[in-house]
């Protein structure tokens, strides 16, 4: 069984963003980069997945520019078999990011697609289920558990007020949530063996997909301060301050 996994190169989880002065997009400009959290969960599990005997082959796959090469080689550090970058400066939008997915699907015939449920910079959370739609597959999305048994996949997901089990014929997309595991520790000597492997590449030209942007961003502003809180000398002041001020009551 082939398990293709996307992977995504954005601002690390620990920097704080900052807006552009002219309000055009986030300075990204002289920050530490690297793997999207949710990506390294899913790919973690794919791993687990082989290891565990049940697949063969973990691609992983990255888009963007050339600087994403460094993501596909954490991949490859951790145990992915290859990698594979399609290559383009244009912004992906999600809709654009899933029929690129799409055509690498076709060519590579995964059984298993597993991406993380949402990328951290944008949070759109919308390329499992788009790539589930044009693909024609079952899908597991927000998995916190996933077993494989006679060509099927059981996910474990969670909904308002509890989870729920869904089985899906193979082949299947799969995202992963929080809860799926946690990835392992990438050390140093396989991370300088990852540098010497080949990282394969494309372009959405060759795979015949236009990735031309469908949506304008208007503008891009830094959240408001958030202002200190007052404090009130009984209930009947605090009542009367969400009553009058907060209008919550």
């Amino acid at each position: 069984m082939k398990i293709l996994v996307a992977v995504k190169r954005v601002v690390d989880l620990n920097v704080t963003v900052r807006a552009k002065a002219d309000g055009s997009d986030v300075d990204v400009g002289n920050v530490k980069m690297g793997i999207n959290p949710f990506d390294e969960i899913a790919l973690e599990e794919a791993i687990r997945l082989k290891e565990a005997g049940r697949a063969s082959e973990v691609l992983a796959v990255s888009l963007g520019e050339a600087a994403c090469q460094d993501v596909l080689r954490h991949a490859l550090a951790m145990g992915a078999d290859r990698a594979l970058l399609v290559e383009t400066s244009a912004e992906l939008q999600p809709l654009a990011v899933a029929k690129v997915l799409k055509a690498v699907a076709g060519r590579e015939a995964p059984d298993l697609v597993i991406l993380g449920k949402q990328a951290i910079d944008d949070d759109a959370g919308q390329v499992g289920q788009m790539l589930a739609a044009l693909l024609g597959r079952g899908q597991g999305m927000f998995a916190s558990a996933i077993e494989i048994a006679d060509k099927r996949v059981e996910v474990v997901r969670e909904i308002d007020g509890g989870s729920e089990t869904v089985s899906l014929a193979l082949p299947a997309v799969v995202s992963a949530d929080l809860r799926l595991n946690a990835p392992r520790f990438v050390k140093l000597p396989n991370l300088m063996m990852a540098k010497k492997k080949t990282i394969e590449s494309s372009s959405p030209e060759e795979l015949g997909v236009d990735v031309a942007p469908r949506l304008k961003r208007v503008k891009v502003a830094e959240p408001a301060p958030r202002q200190a809180g007052v404090k009130v000398a009984s209930v009947e002041e605090l009542i009367a301050k969400l009553r009058n001020e907060a209008k919550v009551l």
